[in-house]
């Protein structure tokens, strides 16, 4: 089997120093496994989502040196795949449509960001069928029912990051406390879970290790239970620690000081970059 590795950024922004670390830490263990680094441009958010990021992502990473296999995959390009598994979802009976409010939905759909907490939701909607889906609705797990159907099969997954390194089992009391019925889509808006279409990305493209920031570890264990009910397979998971801003804060897009782009603009090289992240 291939080793293979991605870098997803979002289309919504500048790059800064984060990006550049998670993307040349992938790229290399590629390189260092004679696998293959693939890019993906999780461009799902089409009010945010712009051309002019997408090409400036392009020309950061080929500023810093790195080289992708294949062509560039955009989510937006993939909808019709990813409505195809939601109804596989409903037709196992584990979707139940959700009308609270437009931006609880937005929020829940989008990555995870450190220091926001994840909302359980109380289950306000959970007595409705998928029937009775209307308009505008959003497409909710019902979680007990998909842990009923996982109930006899070890779900885990291998982590292989610095922080939490060891194989990490299912606890469904805790899933159902600290997870719950998460979105998986506003159907007939074509906006699809962050968590659902990097998953199914990541087999569509054969990905072998998912590496990205420790931000988004919680959100794995969702991520593999959706891939148990597909009956696809699932990655080995490396989360690495973040770069930080001088108040120990993750970087942020809007973080502008940290761009790639205002170094490279003040002369920085590639080389620097790598000195300045700790890979060189």
């Amino acid at each position: 089997m291939i080793f293979r590795t991605r870098f997803a950024p979002s289309p919504t922004g500048p790059l800064h120093l984060g990006h550049a670390y998670s993307a040349i830490l992938a790229h290399d263990m590629a390189r260092a496994a004679g696998g293959e680094f693939l890019l993906r441009m999780e461009d799902t958010d089409l009010q945010r989502a712009k051309p002019k990021w997408d090409a400036q992502v392009i020309d950061d990473l080929t500023w810093l040196g790195l080289t992708w296999d294949g062509p560039v995959l955009r989510q937006s390009q993939q909808l019709t795949s990813y409505n195809k598994h939601l109804d596989v979802f409903e037709n196992m009976d584990l979707l139940y449509p959700c009308s609270c409010s437009r931006a609880d939905i937005r929020a829940a759909i989008s990555a995870p960001q450190e220091g926001v907490s994840h909302d359980v939701y109380p289950g306000t909607c959970k007595d409705r069928t998928i029937t009775d889906r209307k308009p505008g609705d959003a497409l909710r797990l019902h979680l007990d029912r998909a842990l009923s159907r996982l109930a006899h099969q070890d779900v885990c997954f291998e982590e292989t990051g610095p922080a939490a390194k060891a194989v990490h089992h299912l606890n469904p009391e805790r899933a159902l406390a600290d997870i719950g019925d998460v979105v998986l889509s506003r159907k007939g808006e074509d906006i699809i879970a962050y968590f659902l279409a990097s998953a199914l990305d990541d087999v569509a493209q054969g990905i072998t290790h998912v590496v990205r920031g420790e931000d988004l570890f919680d959100f794995t264990m969702i991520q593999v239970l959706l891939l148990r009910l597909l009956d696809l397979p699932q990655p080995i998971y490396h989360h690495h620690t973040l770069i930080r801003d001088d108040a120990g804060k993750r970087l942020a897009k809007r973080d502008d000081a940290r761009a790639l782009a205002k170094f490279r603009a003040e002369g920085a090289s590639p080389q620097d970059i790598r000195r300045m992240i700790g890979l060189l």
